[in-house]
Parts: structure tokens; C-alpha cells; sequence
């Protein structure tokens, strides 16, 4: 007495050549586990789509940021060398995202059983050899960078690999999600031959951030969480204010020259009778050949040898403002000639210090625009959804950070780099709107 489907109707159906589940009068009143989901034929996704999904294309665009930012950081501009480990960086990324779908298909069939993996439109064991063949491609673009690339991205794959299987769930997991990320800025400087440790604040301005999203990302499914999206708007206060003070700095190749004394430059050595009088011996490796003219008042008589590399042959008048005599000859190979300017025409094409200010001030009150607000709804009402848009909004404030950090590094064509690191956020939102992916997570 309680079919659905009465016997008339059914023997209808079966004279049709359909099943008496699939009439619109079973359709209404079949419980929803029961109901045709996606897979359906007419309804299914294509492949591209599932892929899509799975590997989370418009999360790409906080990809390129971290290397670009990495080589400002290093005090080079962005070369071919760069080019590489902006793919080798988006391929190790792409094999985090198919891992980490690998790993956690059995929670996602609970938590997400809309996810390409537990809804049946992509094999785990697709996913599974997608990451592997996606970090064999990022470690062979990093060799192609060099050894140095090389050497910082394979503990980069290794770390992506030991998040997804090992320490995502573990109180570790954030920190290595934020050393990842660290890793990753720095493969974009040691591409650059400048060395990995001048980019090393702006590695964990990047991996704070990183870590700070990472923790809210973990209740994004329950939500009830207070302290993780307070923790994180405290972050991200933290993080507009330090990115807002300019690295003074030389570009690569020009610190052994710098005047002791001036931003970035190398430590002056001490040299005896500064004071006094009498002739100053050469300083090796600093000083050679040439004359400098004694600075009355504070030499005292007797010769200073020049340095080598900086002033060329033949003498140079005293220093004004230290001993009130005349304007400083030209430095060839430094400032061009004439009287010497401003110490900044020593850094070459550096930004000016002004604009350089003012476009990191200006990126890091976006980076602030983006993340603060949708932290702060998570704080004031911590639901599953708000979270899930907290966690969004973390995801998508990485690309102005980003830009900031190489706005504020002082290097040789900084404010361009951060202009088109910057440019690549309406990029992945247009993206994600004609995709229809607006929903963004790194869990």
C-alpha cells in the first residue's frame, strides 16, 4: 500500500521501456541519496571541468607572486631563469592540490562528496599519478634553472608531499603549509644568482600569512572556531605595517661598492690615523690605485689611496659636508660625471624612495582590504559558510601581499614587478567568474 509506483503506472513504464524509479513521480519522492546526482548522463560535467576542480585553476594566480617576489626580494629583476621557477612553482602546486584530494577522499566523501574524487568523475588513481607526474615536471624545471633553484625546490616537493599525507591534520600542518610557501618565494630568488638569504623576511612576511589562513581553513567544514580568524585579522594587522617599511638596499653585484656608511653597503673597515696625520695605508680589497685628496679637517695631512673599481686614476677633492670644501669629482662607472648628487644615484634604477613607499603603503592597505573583512565576519559569527569565505578571502589577499613584498625590496625595476604581480588578481577573479569556480580552498 505504500509503493510509490502503482501497479497501472508501472505496467505504463515498463510499456515505455523506462524503470518505475526513473518516472517524474518517483523522482519527487525518492530520497535524496537515492536521486540522480551529476553523474547522470545530460548532467555530468566534462572532464576539463573535473579536472578544473580538482586542481583548483583559479587558486593558480597566487602562484607566480611567490617567485616574482623572491627574485625583487634578491634585488634582480625577473629573467628567463625566473620564467622556470614560476613553472616549476605552479606544477609543485598543481601535484599539492592533486595529493591532497588523493589523501583526504575518504573524509571528502563525507564532509565534500561533491569533490571530483567522491563524486566518481575522476579515479583517485588518476589524481595519485597527476601528482606525481606534475612534481617530477616542477623539479626538472627547477634544474633547468640551475643548481641553487634545484636545491631549494626539493625540499619544497618534500614538504608539499609530507602536508598532504602525513602532517595536514596534525598541529604541524599549518607551519608547513607556511614553510611551503616560504620555499616557494624563495625558489624565485635563488633563480636569480643573488642568494636565498636577502629574501629571507620577505619568505616569512609570506609563510605568516600562509600560516594564518592555513589554521582558519581547518574548521571550515564545522566551523565554531573564534580564535583562528581572530588569530588570523591579527596577522594580517601585523603584516600591512611591516610591509609598509621600504628595505633600503643595493641591487645585486653592487654592495662590495657601496660608500661605508650608506644604506646596504658593507661594513667599513677601520682605518688608522683618521684622526691624525700622517699617510693612511691601502686597505686590500677595498682600497687601490689613485689619489684622493686629504679632507682638511678631518685627515689632517698626507694621502688616502683610492678604491679600486669606484673612482678610477687621478685625485678627488674633499667630501663637502665634512670638511667644507669643494663638490666631489665624478665616479665613472658609478654616477656618470659631475658634481656628485644624492647618495640614491648610486643604486642605479632604483625606484625613489617616495614612489617605492607609497605603492608598498598602497598594496599592503589592499592586501588589508581583502583578508580583514572576511576575517572579521568569521570572528563575529564563526558558521561553516563565513569561515569557508574567511578562508577565500585569505587565499586571494596573498597576490596583493605578494606585491607589496616586492614594492618594498628597493630593487631594480621593483615597482614594475609588483604592478604586474598585483595585476594578477582581477586576472583570477574574471577567471573564476567564466569558470564558475568562485569557491576557492586549500583544504
Amino acid at each position: 500500500m505504500n509503493r510509490t509506483v502503482t501497479p497501472g503506472r508501472e505496467t505504463t513504464a515498463r510499456a515505455a521501456g523506462t524503470r518505475p524509479a526513473d518516472t517524474p513521480v518517483a523522482r519527487r519522492t525518492a530520497p535524496p541519496s537515492s536521486r540522480p546526482g551529476p553523474s547522470t548522463p545530460g548532467t555530468r560535467p566534462s572532464r576539463a571541468v573535473a579536472w578544473a576542480e580538482l586542481l583548483r585553476l583559479p587558486a593558480l594566480f597566487t602562484v607566480p607572486g611567490d617567485a616574482l617576489a623572491g627574485a625583487a626580494a634578491a634585488g634582480a629583476r625577473p629573467g628567463p631563469r625566473t620564467l622556470l621557477a614560476i613553472g616549476s612553482s605552479l606544477c609543485l602546486y598543481e601535484a599539492g592540490m592533486a595529493l591532497n584530494d588523493w589523501a583526504d577522499r575518504a573524509e571528502d566523501a563525507v564532509e565534500r562528496p561533491h569533490r571530483p574524487l567522491p563524486s566518481g568523475r575522476i579515479r583517485p588513481a588518476a589524481a595519485l599519478t597527476a601528482a606525481g607526474v606534475l612534481t617530477g615536471a616542477g623539479l626538472a624545471l627547477a634544474a633547468g634553472a640551475g643548481r641553487p633553484a634545484l636545491a631549494v625546490a626539493a625540499p619544497l616537493a618534500a614538504t608539499v608531499w609530507a602536508y598532504d599525507l602525513a602532517l595536514k591534520h596534525t598541529p604541524a600542518g599549518p607551519a608547513a603549509m607556511a614553510a611551503a610557501r616560504g620555499l616557494d618565494l624563495l625558489l624565485g630568488a635563488a633563480t636569480t644568482g643573488g642568494g636565498t638569504r636577502a629574501a629571507l623576511p620577505s619568505a616569512a612576511l609570506l609563510g605568516s600569512h600562509t600560516l594564518a589562513v592555513t589554521a582558519v581553513s581547518r574548521r571550515e567544514t564545522t566551523g565554531g572556531s573564534v580564535l583562528a580568524p581572530l588569530a588570523a585579522l591579527a596577522t594580517t594587522g601585523a603584516l600591512t605595517a611591516l610591509v609598509a617599511l621600504r628595505r633600503t638596499r643595493l641591487p645585486a653585484g653592487r654592495r662590495a661598492a657601496a660608500a661605508p656608511g650608506l644604506p646596504g653597503s658593507v661594513p667599513a673597515p677601520t682605518v688608522p690615523g683618521v684622526s691624525g696625520s700622517g699617510p693612511v695605508s691601502g686597505v686590500a680589497g677595498v682600497l687601490g690605485s689613485g689619489r684622493v685628496s686629504a679632507a682638511p679637517g678631518v685627515l689632517g695631512s698626507g694621502l688616502v689611496y683610492g678604491v679600486a673599481g669606484v673612482s678610477g686614476s687621478g685625485p678627488v677633492s674633499a667630501a663637502p659636508g665634512l670638511s667644507g670644501s669643494g663638490p666631489v669629482s665624478a665616479v665613472p662607472g658609478v654616477s656618470g660625471s659631475g658634481p656628485a648628487s644624492a647618495a640614491p644615484r648610486l643604486f642605479g634604477a632604483a625606484p625613489p624612495p617616495a614612489a617605492a613607499d607609497v605603492l608598498a603603503a598602497a598594496l599592503g592597505a589592499a592586501y588589508a582590504a581583502t583578508a580583514a573583512r572576511p576575517y572579521l565576519h568569521a570572528v563575529l559569527n564563526p558558521s561553516p559558510p563565513l569561515t569557508q569565505r574567511a578562508v577565500g578571502g585569505g587565499i586571494r589577499a596573498t597576490i596583493p601581499l605578494q606585491a607589496a613584498l616586492a614594492a618594498r625590496s628597493g630593487a631594480r625595476g621593483a615597482g614594475v614587478t609588483a604592478l604586474l604581480v598585483a595585476a594578477l588578481a582581477p586576472a583570477g577573479r574574471l577567471f573564476a567568474r567564466r569558470s564558475a569556480m568562485r569557491k576557492v580552498s586549500i583544504t
